[in-house]
């Protein structure tokens, strides 16, 4: 992630990942061909409003399709066993508070100009880690795994 996203227009809030991550897997059950954003929102107890925009990004950046009409909504472009969930994040274009935060902690004097180079350096690594393990992760994992938890009423560990 590119540290300008932190005080730019084109960082999204966190729990857009995760509302994210909640539609698209119930986009990947087998039996859901298209879904409305407002049977969506109301399954995530979203506003509506939020959720489309979300939604609209991952069209836009081809993960989701969209289609018209009464028998419209959104629905999963490709399986979602190769769609990582670094993927999606990085279609979010999620601003990590923690990453931007520190970097906003440092004064425009020497030490701080030497701090936030550090800050930098921290910030790249901690992108890289974190997206080093959102690939490890996909969709149709995590869709699995909320299957398997629905069907017995357990927790996924």
């Amino acid at each position: 992630m590119n540290m300008e996203k932190c005080a730019g227009s084109g960082s999204n809030h966190p729990k857009w990942f995760g509302l994210a991550l909640q539609a698209l897997v119930i986009l990947s059950r087998d039996q859901v061909q298209t879904c409305p954003s407002a049977e969506l929102a109301l399954h995530l107890q979203s506003e509506p409003t939020l959720l489309r925009r979300i939604l609209a990004i991952l069209a836009r950046e081809g993960i989701l399709e969209t289609r018209e009409g009464r028998d419209g909504g959104y629905r999963l472009r490709t399986d979602p066993h190769a769609i990582s969930l670094a993927d999606i994040f990085d279609a979010l274009q999620v601003a990590d508070p923690l990453r931007c935060g520190i970097k906003d902690t440092t004064g425009s004097n020497p030490f701080g100009q030497e701090m936030n180079a550090i800050f930098s350096e921290l910030a790249a690594e901690m992108d890289k880690s974190l997206k080093a393990l959102l690939g490890t992760y996909t969709l149709g994992g995590l869709a699995d795994r909320a299957n398997r938890c629905e069907g017995t009423g357990k927790s996924a560990d």
